[in-house]
């Protein structure tokens, strides 16, 4: 039997899912656990773009919804590149868009909920008065800056005061094996890369006032709470991080 890790501050356990809530910000990092599909993608995955039965996948989609209280057709989400560009949104989604080629959702529309979908790339919540982002970041995303997009777009949205970030579930600083090349481009060294702590120094560096961060590898979890690319291939499924305005 799955034995939920303890989560630090200001994180809670939600019933499968990880959760966080400051003042009028809510955050949410999904697990696998609690939807329709089959292995290898067993149980709640939310990657459209896997060789999942799309049936299954919509119906985990309406099933998260529901468990976090949000609307299903207001949850605005991108087609992931391992890019730069974080979406600006002041308007509701619509279901006949084509989705943008983009690594992050910002908005200050409330109710409107960001989506980024991850399996070893750190999902990163952005929160200030009046705004709110969700990014997808990878050591591609790192490197090209998408952190401080996200920073960026919360200000152009109207944004104010100090930003605190959540990093969510993904790979860990122990687990991650990277080669010299990556570390060149860091300035780091040894066998792996710690995504997490860069991501947190780009963060403050960018602005950011406070950082949290979850303290969970998808990596060496226990493989029923996590989709891992690293640890089971391209095969697998993706897990979420929602963000929102009430």
């Amino acid at each position: 039997m799955l034995t939920a890790p303890v989560l630090p501050a200001p994180f809670r356990w939600e019933g499968p899912h990880i959760a966080a809530d400051l003042g009028d910000h809510h955050v949410r990092f999904t697990t696998r656990r609690g939807g329709v599909s089959r292995e290898p993608f067993h149980s709640l995955n939310l990657g459209r773009w896997t060789q999942d039965e799309s049936g299954h996948v919509l119906t985990n989609y309406d099933r998260l919804a529901a468990d976090l209280g949000v609307d299903r057709e207001r949850i605005a989400m991108g087609f992931q590149v391992h890019g730069n560009e974080v979406q600006r949104r002041d308007e509701e989604p619509h279901p006949d868009d084509d989705l943008l080629a983009c690594d992050g959702q910002a908005t200050h529309v409330e109710g409107l909920t960001c989506l980024v979908l991850t399996a070893d790339c750190l999902p990163v919540a952005l929160l200030c008065e009046g705004a709110v982002a969700m990014v997808h970041a990878g050591w591609r995303g790192l490197d090209g800056g998408v952190l401080e997009d996200g920073l960026r777009a919360l200000r152009e949205l109207g944004g104010r005061g100090p930003v605190t970030a959540l990093i969510g579930p993904g790979a860990g600083p122990d687990c991650y094996e990277v080669g010299p090349e990556l570390h060149e481009r860091f300035g780091t060294s040894g066998p792996t890369l710690d995504l997490k702590g860069i991501a947190a120094r780009r963060l403050l560096e960018g602005g950011a006032a406070t950082v949290h961060d979850v303290g969970l590898c998808t990596i060496c979890s226990d493989a029923e709470l996590f989709f891992s690319h690293r640890r089971d291939g391209p095969c697998t499924g993706r897990q979420a991080g929602l963000a929102w305005l009430s």
